[in-house]
């Protein structure tokens, strides 16, 4: 199964340095059958990018949560086995919890697929929304504005063999 990774440059380092992303449990996106449901339309490659997209939220939710980290998302795409990837029941039908599963083994580099990143022309706009994140959350709308605007950006495709270029 195909899980996608929400990191921050820092926690890629981290993982580069280990040689795995961890510790367990992670949350990660992948396309379970609430996201399939969710999204009826959508082809394979569509669903594909729609978990994509809901890790690069998540690592939003990560570069909001420390200060000293770049402001860029990250995401790790990685195939991992079907049973490592284990989605709530009770939280799978959640709009806020579409495409989540949570991993409870560390995820070893060398199930890395490709990496997945902001340019350095999206950290202003990352930056502006990690800051407005928390109102956004709270039903302002200008805020949320903001933060829709991260998601403006296209994540930029690096292979695994780049990661030491990227940290």
């Amino acid at each position: 199964m195909r899980v996608y990774v929400p990191l921050t440059l820092s926690s890629l380092a981290e993982a580069h340095r280990a040689g795995h992303a961890g510790p367990a449990p992670l949350t990660a996106y992948a396309v379970t059958p609430a996201l399939r449901e969710w999204y009826l339309s959508g082809g394979e490659e569509e669903l594909e990018y729609a978990a994509l997209s809901r890790a690069a939220q998540a690592s939003l939710r990560l570069v909001a949560a420390d200060p000293g980290v770049a402001r860029r998302r990250v995401v790790a795409a990685a195939d991992v086995p079907d049973r490592a990837a284990v989605a709530d029941p009770d939280q799978a039908l959640l709009a806020e919890s579409l495409g989540e599963v949570r991993l409870n083994e560390p995820v070893p580099l060398t199930v890395f697929a490709s990496v997945h990143v902001d340019g350095e022309e999206a950290e202003r706009d990352v930056a502006a929304a990690a800051a407005a994140l928390g109102a956004a959350d709270l039903g302002d709308e200008d805020a949320r504005f903001t933060v829709d605007g991260a998601a403006d950006h296209e994540l930029l495709w690096y292979g695994v063999q780049e990661i030491d270029r990227l940290v």
